[in-house]
This record gives C-alpha cells, sequence and structure tokens, in this order.
C-alpha cells in the first residue's frame, strides 16, 4: 500500500508543480488600444477595474490587484496577475494584447558649441561658419520658449542653476500639468522653467517594497543625478563659468534650447546601494500622462540591455506608449543603448520614435603616460590630482595581489585585493572590460598606491575614452596601450612611469567617431527599418547633477558632472525637436523626425566620412541618417511625413495591426514595410529587383524650387529614381517617385554583416537644401 501511495505522489509531483507555476503573480499590462471619447475619466477605470472583477475572486481582491489605470492616450491598466488570469483576459473581445512588464535600465559645455548652436564666450573656439547659423536658429526658435518637453528618468534637482526662471514668461496656458509635491519636493520647486513634476512608482513597490528612504526621495526630486544630467542637456539655462573636478572643460553650460519649459517624471528608483529599477509599468503611466498633459517632445533616456531577439513590436511599452504620443503629434526621441559594438543591439526601433546613438565631441582631457624607456601613452583623465614631478615604480595589478587573492580578480583592482607591501608608492596598471571607473581608485588608495592607470581589458577603440574624476593621480588608456604598458613592465626589472597632469584640448580630430558603447543595428524586427535614426553627442558630456551623488570617491558634493551614454545623445536630439518644433509648430512629428535625419552630416571636421571607434569608416547601422545638425534641421527643403494612418498601414505589412487597432482594416495586398514613407532607406534579402514608393513634401521658404536627384549605390547595386528631378510650385506641396534597386552582383554576400550602404539625395537648383537619405540592402 505505502509503495502505492509514493507513485501516486511521484505521479501527481508534475501536475502539482506545473500548477504552482502557473501561480505566479507578475506586473502584466492589459491594452484595448485608442479610448473612443466617449466616457469620463473615472468610468474608463470602472471598466478596467470590471475586466479585473472578471478574473478575480473578489471585488477586493481585483481593485488591490490594479496598479495604474491608463485613461488618457493609452487605453489599458497594469495588474498583479497570474498565468491563469493573462490566459482569460487574452482571450476577451476589446482586448489587443496582454504583456508583461518589463524592467529597464538607464541607457554640456562643449557639444553645443561643437554643433554650432551656442557661443561661447571666447569666440574662436567655435566653427567660424556655424556662428551665423547657431544665432539664427535660437534666434528663430525663440531659445524653445513655450514648448514642453517631457523628460522620464530619474527626477530633477530643482535648486541647479540650470533650472532657473529668471525672466522666463508664464507658463503656456496649454499646459494641463501638476506638481506633485512629496518628500523634499513641493510646488514651490516647480517654477517657469520646471512646469511640471510627477512620479510613478506603484509597479516598483511591488516588486521591492516601500521605498527606502534613505536611498530615494519618494517625489520627483532626484538623488541618482542621472535625470538632472538629460534635463539639463535638453533645455538647461545658460551658466557660465562650469566645469568639473576643478576646471576640465571650463565653459558655458546650457541646455541646446535654453527656454524650453521641463515637465518631469520620475519613473526610476535607488535600492539596495546604488542599484536602480525603471519598472515598465511605471514608464507607460508617465508617458501616458505626459501626453494629456500637453508635452510636444519627450526625451526617454532609459531602454533594454543585450542583443534583441524579440520578433514583433507588440509587447513593447515603448512602442506603444510612443505610437500614441504621435498620434497626437509628440516627437519622441529615446536613446540607442549602450550594448555596441555588438550587431543586432539596438533599442527603440519602431518607425515612430527617433532612435539616437552616440558619438563623440572635439574634446579629450588629455593626460599623458610616460614610461621609463621614454615611451608617451596617450590618455585621459579628469582628475585634479597631480604626481610629483618624478618617475614612480610600475606594476600590474595581477602580480602584486594580495595573500589568497586571485589573479583575474587583482587585475581588476577590485576590493581587498591589492597588497599593500607590493603597491605602496607605486603606479598600478589595473585592467577591466570597460574604461569606468567602478573603485579601482580606491582600492589602489587602501593599498598605498602612489596612482593608476585603468586600461580597457576589451579591444576596443583608438580614440574612445570616457574620462574620469580619481581619488588619486590616475589617467585611463585603451586596450592597445594598455598591452603596450604591460609588455613595458615585463620587459624589464624595474618598470618605472608617471602620469602628466591632465589639460583641456579643444578641437581635437577626428570629431565627430562613433563611441563604441552605443549600440548598433541592424533592426532586429523589421531589417527594412535602419536604426538607429541619427547620431549625437554622448561621451563626456558635462550637465547638471545631484549634489547627493557624488561622483568621486572622496565623496565632494558637485553640482556639475561628466558622463558618457546614449542617455546623453538623446537630450540632445529632443532639444533639436524642441527648436524645430518651435519654428514650424505645425509640423507633424515625423516631419520634424525627418528634417532632424535629412540634414544629419556623415563628414567628420577632417572632411572624410565619419568612422568608429577603431578609426574605421562607420556605417548607417552606427549612425542612421549621420550627426545631427540643428543649424540645418530647420530649413530641411523637404520632409518625408508620415501619418498614424501610415503606421497602422506599415504594421498591416508586419502582421500585427491588430495589436494595436482592431477597427483597422488592412488592404487585401498591403505595401511592403519598406514602403513606409521614411527618411532612410533599407531593402532586406533582395532578389533581383525592386520598386519603393516615397514621397516628398515642400518645405522651402521660396515655395517654387527644382530638385535633382543623385546616388551612391550601395556596392553591386543600381539605383535609379523616377521622375529624377521633382518641381515644386508651392510650399507644402508633394511629389511622389519611385525608387529601383537592382542587383547587378553577389558581392554585397561578401561583407562580413551581409549588408551594403549607399546613399540618395535630393538637392536643390543652388545647392541650398541637400536632403540626404541612407541605403542599407542585403541580398536573399
Amino acid at each position: 500500500m505505502a509503495k502505492f501511495l509514493i507513485m501516486v505522489l511521484l505521479l501527481l509531483l508534475p501536475l502539482l508543480g506545473s500548477r504552482a507555476e502557473k501561480q505566479v503573480f507578475e506586473v502584466y499590462i492589459v491594452y484595448f488600444g485608442e479610448h473612443s471619447g466617449e466616457k469620463a475619466l473615472h468610468e474608463i477605470e470602472e471598466t478596467h477595474h470590471s475586466y479585473l472583477v472578471s478574473v478575480k475572486s473578489t471585488e477586493e481582491e481585483a481593485r488591490a490587484s490594479l496598479l495604474y489605470s491608463y485613461k488618457h492616450s493609452i487605453n489599458g491598466f497594469a495588474a498583479v496577475l497570474s498565468p491563469d488570469e493573462v490566459s482569460k483576459l487574452s482571450e476577451m473581445e476589446d482586448v489587443m494584447s496582454v504583456f508583461r512588464s518589463g524592467e529597464y535600465t538607464i541607457h554640456t559645455t562643449r557639444s553645443w558649441e561643437f554643433v554650432g548652436l551656442l557661443m561661447q564666450e571666447e569666440e574662436h573656439t567655435i566653427p567660424t561658419h556655424f556662428k551665423k547659423l547657431g544665432s539664427d536658429l535660437l534666434s528663430r526658435a525663440k531659445y524653445g520658449q513655450d514648448v514642453v518637453v517631457g523628460v522620464i528618468d530619474t527626477g530633477v534637482w530643482p535648486e541647479s542653476q540650470s533650472f532657473s526662471d529668471k525672466g522666463m514668461g508664464p507658463i503656456p496656458k496649454s499646459w494641463k500639468g501638476i506638481c506633485q509635491s512629496g518628500p523634499a519636493f513641493n510646488s514651490s520647486h516647480c517654477n517657469r522653467k520646471i512646469i511640471g513634476a510627477r512620479y510613478f512608482i506603484k509597479e516598483f513597490e511591488h516588486h521591492y517594497g516601500p521605498l527606502n528612504a534613505s536611498e530615494d526621495y519618494r517625489s520627483s526630486r532626484d538623488k541618482n543625478g542621472h535625470g538632472t544630467h538629460t534635463a539639463s542637456t535638453v533645455g538647461g539655462r545658460m551658466v557660465h563659468n562650469v566645469s568639473v573636478n576643478g576646471g576640465f572643460g571650463r565653459g558655458i553650460a546650457s541646455g541646446g534650447a535654453p527656454l524650453v519649459r521641463l515637465a518631469i517624471y520620475k519613473v526610476c528608483w535607488q535600492f539596495n546601494g546604488k542599484s536602480l529599477s525603471c519598472s515598465g509599468a511605471d514608464i507607460m503611466a508617465a508617458i501616458d500622462a505626459a501626453v494629456a498633459d500637453g508635452v510636444h517632445v519627450m526625451s526617454i533616456s532609459l531602454g533594454t540591455r543585450g542583443q534583441r531577439h524579440e520578433k514583433y513590436y507588440t509587447d513593447d511599452i515603448f512602442v506603444i506608449g510612443a505610437l500614441h504620443a504621435s498620434r497626437n503629434n509628440i516627437v519622441v526621441a529615446c536613446s540607442a543603448g549602450n550594448d555596441g559594438p555588438t550587431p543586432s543591439t539596438v533599442s527603440h526601433i519602431a518607425p515612430w520614435i527617433i532612435t539616437v546613438a552616440a558619438s563623440s565631441v572635439d574634446r579629450k582631457f588629455v593626460s599623458p603616460v610616460v614610461l621609463g624607456n621614454g615611451s608617451k601613452i596617450k590618455g585621459q583623465s579628469a582628475t585634479p590630482s597631480k604626481l610629483e614631478k618624478k618617475m614612480y615604480p610600475l606594476v600590474y595589478a595581477a602580480d602584486v595581489a594580495d595573500q589568497d587573492v586571485s589573479k583575474d580578480y587583482a587585475v581588476q583592482c577590485l576590493p581587498h585585493s591589492l597588497s599593500l607591501d607590493k603597491v605602496k608608492g607605486k603606479i598600478v596598471l589595473c585592467m577591466i572590460e570597460y574604461t569606468s571607473v567602478h573603485g579601482e581608485d580606491m582600492e589602489v588608495k587602501r593599498a598605498g598606491g602612489a596612482g593608476y592607470i585603468l586600461g580597457s581589458s576589451r579591444a576596443g577603440g583608438v580614440d574612445e575614452l570616457a574620462a574620469h574624476a580619481n581619488v588619486l593621480p590616475a589617467t585611463v588608456v585603451v586596450y592597445t596601450d594598455a598591452i603596450r604598458i604591460l609588455e613595458y613592465i615585463n620587459s624589464t626589472k624595474n618598470p618605472i612611469a608617471t602620469i602628466i597632469p591632465a589639460k583641456t584640448v579643444l578641437h581635437t580630430k577626428p570629431a565627430p567617431f562613433m563611441a563604441a558603447f552605443s549600440s548598433r543595428g541592424p533592426n532586429t524586427i523589421d531589417p527594412n527599418i535602419i536604426k538607429p535614426d541619427i547620431t549625437a553627442p554622448g561621451l563626456n558630456i558635462i550637465a547638471a547633477w545631484t549634489p547627493e551623488n557624488s561622483p568621486s570617491a572622496n565623496r565632494a558634493k558637485v553640482e556639475y558632472h561628466m558622463i558618457s551614454g546614449t542617455s546623453m545623445s538623446c537630450p540632445h536630439v529632443a532639444a533639436a525637436a524642441a527648436l524645430v518644433k518651435a519654428i514650424h509648430p505645425t509640423w507633424s512629428s515625423a516631419a520634424i523626425r525627418s528634417a532632424i535625419m535629412t540634414t544629419a552630416s556623415v563628414i567628420n571636421n577632417n572632411g572624410l566620412p565619419l568612422t568608429n571607434d577603431r578609426g574605421n569608416v562607420a556605417t548607417p547601422f552606427a549612425y542612421g541618417s549621420g550627426h545631427f545638425q540643428p543649424t540645418k534641421a530647420a530649413d530641411p527643403g523637404l520632409v518625408y511625413d508620415a501619418s498614424y494612418y501610415d503606421y497602422l498601414l506599415y504594421l498591416c505589412s508586419l502582421g500585427s495591426v491588430k495589436k494595436f487597432d482592431k477597427t483597422f482594416k488592412c488592404p487585401k495586398a498591403p505595401p511592403s514595410s519598406f514602403n513606409l514613407n521614411y527618411p532612410s532607406l533599407a531593402v532586406s534579402k533582395l532578389n533581383g529587383t525592386v520598386s519603393v514608393k516615397r514621397t516628398v513634401t515642400n518645405v522651402g521658404g521660396g515655395g517654387k524650387s527644382i530638385y535633382f536627384f543623385t546616388s551612391q549605390p550601395p556596392v553591386g547595386m543600381s539605383v535609379r529614381a523616377h521622375p529624377s528631378i521633382l518641381v515644386f510650385d508651392r510650399v507644402g506641396q508633394k511629389k511622389s517617385f519611385t525608387i529601383t534597386l537592382r542587383a547587378i552582383s553577389d558581392e554585397i554576400l561578401r561583407k562580413k554583416d551581409g549588408y551594403g550602404f549607399g546613399w540618395y539625395k535630393w538637392t536643390d537648383a543652388h545647392a541650398l537644401h541637400v536632403v540626404r537619405s541612407p541605403i542599407a540592402v542585403s541580398l536573399a
């Protein structure tokens, strides 16, 4: 009998286990599409609640499970659900999709002068041909006055000088937002610059419990610094004589659109030390609120990490939120991600988002290493600490590991890894995968070291270095130079070196170049849309910061800080969009995106093509249409416009429109996705010949104009346009054309990434307007 019972239990265990798995509760978003406009806000919430009541045991359980009811532009709700409940909701008639809410992560003195937008106190630091263009653009745009930019991030430090409202006019009458109170933040912290502030924390607290008040503020106040940095990059006021770490990068700190109004939406929260969590349901609520509040531009420097493996757009909160924003004519700029140079890592790949990669400016913080054999190694640093004018013993961290510490651990100069006896008074070469500081300086200091060299253990770029402040004299070197230093250490009995104090150097060349960390294409969901769209400064960017998160190990408080990432490049493009919006308030979000993309440059300050971090020619999968040029974006000549209808038609081509709008009727033979009227052109798996349709709208000030087609085809391809001349009689006139791509050889197949790249452009008779689009083609 006992054996029989045991056998029965063994047979039942898998079933019991599977049932237990089904009852794991997670946060899901239930999406219905658009609102009909017939219900009041409380009625919408009651409708959402009724769906939960239908799958929960009691009404009380249903109410307790509801985190957000999205009532403004987005129609849906976020709730804590079991897989069984998800399955039931998914089968209901009006439900378009149910998907799990994800967790996301956060992905300037010189940068605006580099792109020709702002004047420094010393005018000779600005490229001459940009001076008039930059001042004209800002003047025409009234510095972004009355355009509202919503920044979805970690909050804001409102006391920063960058957010002063001195001299600003009244808040725009169209604004409908609020200034939400909370710890250390009340209505007095909003002004005519920061006109709104909200925070969203429900999903975060569902996962991690009540926020620890010692780790973050349960309000819009920023304890991390990232949100303050991005907000001031978009629209910070001009603040003179700003520098970091005692004098580096000194100049005028300013946002690209200094008089825009800022609306702050805090969705990322610190916990467990300095870990940061940004939850999908909270982000969706922020986007929904921003649309209702009346923002014109959104800047979102958040996203996923790693290579992309999604097959559909349907389960992405950013895709859904941005689609609703675009229907309300809001420009949404998002960071491309920091997972480069690995292919297929780019985030935010829907065509109604402008996706921003990161590149350099023409400034370095030079701090070379001089070796005992006379070699001088390039390095960068932003630390004010200096060594005495003498040579110091030089050691490799792996060779000076403390007792019972592995060399693999010690080589990174991680806590308690180095021997005090072997390090005291010496310069230590530490090796880590990415040249970013994570306490290496404190470990070398603990062990009594005089200074240290931070080398990349990853075969990265020849130019890309992130400069850092340190508690000891230090510099950062790239992989190849770190190996040179290591070879020198191993070649002599008594290696010695010194670190030359850092100094700021402007007008460095080549610039811009693509940052290695910037995520790369191709687009993993639809390779017929090139992503990223554009690149902008994202390496060593100086902007406002929170004094409560010291960037240096000695905990010194700072008001401005220098960091790198596509998080920094994204607000640059959001600012450019705000300036274009100020000049052309009736333009659609697609027209503004087109203007920014088609006026971009693919040439560096050496007059040569943009390169990647290793000095090799970069491709559109790194930079999209090129490096943004805000001084030209306000007068693009022609734009590629698109509407919400066009995006739904595009989704028909992917077979997913019913997940966004069940009422939309697709044509029997939807156009291919490459026929979306996009400012770039990609054709994946071309077999022979294909024709692609595009339509441009004349927005040139003169009205009458003639444009001529030219192209540089991808290798082994023929590219022709019909017609090849476009004649316009008036502003607003539209002209369509067809581009025919034909494979004349299989040379593309022999390329490493399987893609060939080129471009086509329309140029007017006097070459005042050059409307350029990149081309990417792969063969079947």
